[in-house]
């Protein structure tokens, strides 16, 4: 008679993934070696950051930064003369418009000032006063809005328009009583 007997069926279920000494060899090595070198791996990445911590860089600095107050104020002489539009062009829109940096339009060429001419003097002013693309507010000055919009008809009317150039308000007198 021939011996065609299975295998109890308790032999297939306590039968593992792992058949070879191969396949242990590489299943110890991912369960246990490979998480250790990754871990090493890590803590050697975020150790070796060149970046220095927050506040090392300049401690006097970073400590002024923390206790800063939340306001300021700025006092400002208010009897002052308002500045005319040359004189403002030369201590703030020259560094700019002068060579026509970031595509500003350079001062006097009537080629690109035309279209911004043709929107008008209170597009203009707004552009000058709010900022426009790489300009920033006032260009980054701090002038009245009027010694902007004098700075702005100066250079307008330097690349051929026609715009008046603004003037002060006039302080209404208090009437004694």
């Amino acid at each position: 008679m021939s011996d065609n007997t299975t295998p109890p069926a308790h032999d297939k279920v306590h039968s593992g993934p792992v058949k070879t000494p191969k396949q242990l060899l590489l299943t110890v090595f991912f369960s246990f070696v490979a998480p250790i070198f990754i871990m090493i791996g890590l803590v050697y990445y975020v150790t070796a950051s060149p970046q220095p911590a927050a506040g090392t860089g300049n401690p006097e600095k970073a400590l002024a930064a923390r206790i800063q107050k939340i306001g300021m104020i700025e006092i400002r002489d208010a009897n002052r003369e308002l500045k005319g539009g040359e004189e403002v062009y030369n201590a703030q829109c020259s560094a700019c418009h002068a060579v026509g940096l970031l595509g500003s339009p350079k001062f006097g060429d009537a080629v690109a000032w035309g279209p911004r001419i043709k929107t008008g003097y209170e597009l203009l002013l707004t552009s000058a006063v709010k900022g426009k693309n790489a300009m920033g507010a006032q260009g980054g000055g701090a002038f009245e809005d009027l010694e902007i919009g004098r700075a702005v008809v100066y250079m307008a009317n330097a690349a051929g328009a026609t715009f008046d150039e603004p003037a002060a308000p006039v302080a209404v007198a208090e009437t004694a009583q």
